[in-house]
């Protein structure tokens, strides 16, 4: 085989490289084939000529089974040929067997490398997951600009304005949030919007102590300190599970769908929370 950057031949030592973070950017199809494979003689160099066509809008990556059976086992390849697609780092489509031209070329057709829109959303996600809000808010801003209807844009400009405490403009994209798969995080946020608005413009209640407690937990939050108000906001629900008709329990939940899953602390706290609760 002819190698080049569109067509290698992959290991177990180098697959995570040539083909897992290759695909971030563009497609890669993984060959599984052996020598003495008679039907993978006829698909190899069908799809060696492919990707010499494609020019680079996929990169076709050729892995002998019998000199790298851990990736065979990994990937549940159990008849050969097989072809498996990569987007991502993920599989995204497969096949298995010698196929007509026409169907590997429909198959091909559906690979297509993440858009710089999805690299972009991708980007403010990961910088939502570290916090970094302001950063995240520059992102979003610049994608709602170009897709203002998209939900997945809409929550992630909301979250990077709530963790810098900017309750406003939040709550005017959370109140009119399309239904969509997002919508339902979108409302476990809005209470924490109403709350952050109303501590803007001095209108918390003020009656008894843990008003003041509350406040304090949502200035905290406000500052970007998450974990003490959620810790200032446990303790109130330890005092009064039912304070103000539930809100400090629905601001402990606004506040780890913000912190997100893979906070280490996410956890610890929905299992405090848990057994405050209940």
């Amino acid at each position: 085989m002819m190698a080049s950057d569109n067509i290698v031949d992959v290991t177990e030592s180098n697959f995570q490289y040539e083909v897992i973070s290759y695909s971030e950017n563009t497609p890669v199809v993984v060959d599984f084939w052996a020598e003495w494979c008679r039907p993978c003689k006829t698909l190899g160099p069908l799809l060696e000529k492919l990707a010499r066509e494609a020019q680079g809008s996929f990169r076709l990556a050729r892995v002998d089974v019998d000199a790298n059976p851990n990736l065979a086992l990994h990937y549940g390849v159990r008849s050969i040929p097989t072809v498996k697609a990569f987007s991502q780092g993920e599989v995204v489509a497969e096949f298995i067997g010698v196929q007509p031209e026409a169907r590997i070329r429909e198959f091909l057709s559906h690979l297509s490398p993440p858009s710089p829109l999805a690299l972009a959303v991708e980007k403010g996600l990961s910088l939502l997951q570290d916090h970094e809000w302001a950063e995240a808010e520059d992102i979003f801003r610049d994608l709602l600009e170009q897709v203002p209807q998209q939900p997945e844009v809409q929550l992630g400009l909301a979250m990077a304005l709530l963790g810098q405490g900017y309750g406003n403009e939040a709550l005017r994209i959370l109140r009119n949030f399309p239904a969509s798969r997002e919508y339902a995080r979108a409302q476990i946020l809005l209470p924490f919007a109403e709350v952050l608005k109303n501590f803007e413009e001095g209108r918390l209640p003020n009656e008894i102590d843990l008003d003041v407690a509350f406040a304090q937990a949502i200035r905290l939050a406000s500052r970007g300190n998450i974990p003490a108000a959620v810790d200032g906001l446990l303790d109130i629900l330890r005092q009064n599970k039912n304070y103000r008709q539930g809100a400090a329990r629905l601001m402990v939940l606004a506040l780890l769908e913000l912190l997100g899953p893979n906070d280490p602390q996410s956890r610890s706290y929905r299992a405090e929370l848990a057994a405050v609760l209940f």
